[in-house]
């Protein structure tokens, strides 16, 4: 998400080779990227990617990539200049342009970004009927999907900040028209975002159930459960993306939020991990495939938040939930359970 933004093309390399060379299999992108969103940086994320994967094997390295779903400001990505939509020809584009900035001839896992239709997005947790939209049927955009699937170009399909509605509606239609179904959901998840999985979808997810894997986004929180933000004033707050970019991910520095990092990292301390490790472990539970870290710099957190020895026991877990029920962060939006 940073990559030809904040990081240059050589400290891309030396962050995808360290995470690949230690045990990491998948790579996810989107042609968004990198954010905070700007016309003239647009898809340089996956033009970095583009030389550092010719030195890798390829079936060694699974690229997950996203179409953008419903917008009508982000009139860059289309030849048109019309906006976003989730239908068969802005999905065919989307795919053609990802390939060729990567330089890849197939994609491994195809997401979409958002939804096509009206859903609460980015900090806006409470559904708004008022913002319902026409929207595309979710049956055309499957069968889109699924013809870029029977070209050879894609290999299998997810969905990205969707929900318990959505993600059933998209199971329902595969089962009803023999359509290729969705295999994961990339949601925000970690100590200060549960609920939205762990009430809902974590049912969904369930092997018995739908059998659909969470590929858990910000499971620090954009950095906020670093603890590398509790004083905005030090320079390494300041040298984040919080920092560099202001109001961005603002919902994760909230007093209360701030409150509960402050327990959490001490926490961490106690058990000898680095805050980072010890949140990208206390944050996983039955049905969450993989967790997705974005790292500025190996330095400054990155190497601390790889290679991680054992896990976390039953005990420490329930202190990270005692820790969230005792600041009550419902108050402030940030659903934690």
């Amino acid at each position: 998400m940073t990559w030809g933004n904040q990081n240059t093309e050589k400290e891309a390399h030396e962050q995808l080779s360290y995470a690949f060379d230690n045990d990491i299999n998948i790579l996810d992108t989107a042609e968004v990227y990198p954010v905070p969103i700007k016309n003239e940086t647009q898809g340089n994320t996956d033009r970095i990617i583009n030389p550092w994967l010719k030195t890798r094997v390829r079936d060694k390295v699974i690229i997950a990539t996203k179409v953008a779903g419903f917008s009508d400001r982000e009139t860059s990505l289309r030849d048109k200049g019309k906006g976003t939509r989730v239908d068969a020809s802005n999905i065919k584009e989307s795919v053609e342009k990802s390939l060729k900035r990567l330089g890849t001839d197939y994609i491994d896992l195809l997401q979409i970004h958002w939804p096509d239709r009206y859903v609460p997005l980015f900090g806006e947790y409470m559904y708004n009927p008022a913002k319902w939209r026409d929207s595309i049927p979710f049956a055309e955009q499957l069968q889109a999907l699924s013809d870029v699937i029977k070209e050879g170009k894609v290999r299998y399909l997810g969905v990205s900040n969707e929900t318990s509605f959505g993600v059933m509606k998209f199971v329902h239609i595969a089962k009803t028209f023999g359509l290729p179904k969705i295999v994961s959901i990339q949601n925000s998840y970690s100590l200060l975002v549960r609920c939205p999985f762990e009430v809902n979808l974590v049912e969904i997810c369930d092997p018995q159930n739908c059998n659909i894997g969470l590929l858990a986004y910000s499971p620090l929180a954009g950095g906020v459960l670093s603890g590398k933000y509790l004083n905005m004033d030090s320079q390494e707050a300041k040298r984040g993306r919080l920092g560099l970019f202001p109001g961005y991910m603002d919902r994760y520095l909230k007093s209360l939020a701030s409150e509960a990092v402050s327990k959490y990292v001490d926490l961490a301390h106690r058990h000898g991990l680095t805050p980072s490790q010890h949140k990208a472990l206390s944050a996983q539970k039955g049905g969450i495939s993989s967790s997705l870290l974005q790292l500025f710099s190996l330095q400054n957190g990155g190497r601390g938040a790889g290679v991680i020895p054992g896990g976390i026991n039953h005990g420490e877990g329930q202190q990270c939930g005692m820790i969230g029920r005792k600041v009550d962060l419902r108050r402030h939006f940030l659903v934690m359970c």
